[in-house]
Parts: structure tokens; C-alpha cells; sequence
């Protein structure tokens, strides 16, 4: 059977970095729209034409940002999750599928960012993940309102961290995180020096190690979409 087909939802601005990561993580046939330039995906009649799924990824906008690109992205997440095809949204791309399905997202006043522990309930999304895991986070936003019928899948201190609707899931943190990459944001964050030199000390190959373990999200997602594509996987499963 050949591999899921899947929209790679490209929000980044600068969205080289972004693409690699993703097209590393992801084992599927990825066909990428940035976004943030006016590349959108075609119409989705329904599920397999002509995606199995979408992949939504991180950006620095706010989802209730009026920047032209956003409203078509949001209108066509809206569009494909009603024709059925199974969602995974990373970050901004959480709190984008949260929003396009009554979600509430706002400002948190502050940043999380670093490798910070997460907890998830059990869900198939984080199979094979140990209850409380290590993460690298960076966002400024927030899912303060899960949407109607959702539910929430991981938290912390800082509030949600996984969702799920149906056929859609989202994860506020970065599993898709290299250790280049995780060094990189936290050098372009507009931060306090002695924090941002905190969380740079915390970037470390130990800390970046043990969060390889939330990579386990996108194949688990992938085998989601798999199981959708061969009928054993209904399309609004209630539970696992």
C-alpha cells in the first residue's frame, strides 16, 4: 500500500526550516502550500481526493491576526475537516483547528518556551509515549476554550497542550523540533537576556534525546490517516 498523501499546511514565514523538519518527521508523501506566501491547497471533495489529511504547522502570527493569508488557510482547514479528512495541527496550527472549530485562542501575556514536561491522557495520538513527557514549547498563545465536543488530550501548568475533535487533533508543542532548531528560535526571541540564556542552557543534547519521544505523534497520526485510507478507523470514533 503506498504511503498516506498528505497537504503539508506550511504557516511558517520562513518556512525553509519549517519544511525540513517536517518532511523528516512526517513518513508520508507530503505535498507543501506555504501559506504565508498565497499558496493554498486545491478544494477537497472528500476523503482521498485529493488528500488523505492535513498537517498544519507553527508560525509566528496569531490566529486573530488580520493578515490576508489567514482567513483563506482557516476557510479551507474549515473545509477540509467537513469533507472528512483527518487534521493534525503543531502549535499554531493547534490553536488554527481550535479556532476553525469554536475554539477560543488569546494572548497568554508571556511566553512558554523551552523543554518543558507534558501530560497526556492515554489517547491514540500519544501511544507508545510515557504519560509525562519532555517537550520543547514556544508560544505566546493559548487554547483557553477547547471547541464544543472536544477533548483536551495533554496539559501542563501552562494550560492545554493536546486536542481532540473527531477526525481532528492538535498539539500545542514542537515535536518536530530538531536541537538546531530549537537554538535557533530561542536566540530570535524577544526575550529577557538571563531567561533566553536559561532556556538556551536547557537546550542540551540530554534534554533534546528525551523529547525524541513526542515524535511518536506523527506516526502515530500517519497509521491514524493509514487506518482511515483502509476502512478500519471510523471517521468520528467517540474514544480509542
Amino acid at each position: 500500500m503506498t504511503r498516506p498523501r498528505l497537504a503539508l499546511v506550511n504557516a511558517a514565514h520562513e518556512g525553509a526550516l519549517t519544511r525540513k523538519n517536517f518532511r523528516r518527521e512526517l513518513d508520508a508523501d507530503l505535498v507543501e502550500f506555504h501559506v504565508t506566501e498565497g499558496e493554498y491547497p486545491p478544494a477537497v471533495e472528500g476523503f482521498g481526493d485529493p488528500y488523505d489529511g492535513f498537517v498544519v504547522t507553527g508560525s509566528r502570527s496569531s490566529v486573530y491576526w488580520d493578515e490576508e493569508w489567514i482567513e483563506p488557510t482557516k476557510e479551507w482547514a474549515r473545509e477540509a475537516i467537513d469533507a472528512g479528512l483527518p487534521a493534525l495541527g503543531v502549535c499554531y496550527g493547534h490553536q488554527l483547528l481550535a479556532d476553525v472549530l469554536g475554539g477560543t485562542v488569546e494572548d497568554m501575556g508571556e511566553y512558554e518556551i523551552g523543554y518543558r514536561t507534558v501530560r497526556h491522557d492515554g489517547t491514540r495520538l500519544f501511544e507508545g509515549i510515557d504519560e509525562e513527557f519532555l517537550v520543547f514549547t514556544t508560544h505566546s498563545d493559548a487554547v483557553t476554550e477547547l471547541p464544543p465536543g472536544a477533548e483536551r488530550t495533554a496539559e501542563n501548568d501552562y494550560g492545554v497542550h493536546g486536542f481532540r475533535k473527531d477526525h481532528v487533533f492538535g498539539v500545542q508543542f514542537h515535536p518536530e523540533y530538531d536541537l538546531y532548531t530549537a537554538g535557533y528560535v530561542t536566540e530570535n526571541k524577544d526575550l529577557d537576556p538571563e531567561r533566553r540564556r536559561r532556556v538556551l542552557d536547557g537546550v542540551t543534547e540530554e534534554n533534546y534525546d528525551r523529547a525524541c519521544e513526542a515524535k511518536q505523534v506523527f506516526d502515530n497520526f500517519v497509521a491514524y490517516v493509514a487506518d482511515r485510507r483502509a476502512g478500519a478507523e471510523p471517521a468520528r470514533a467517540a474514544d480509542d
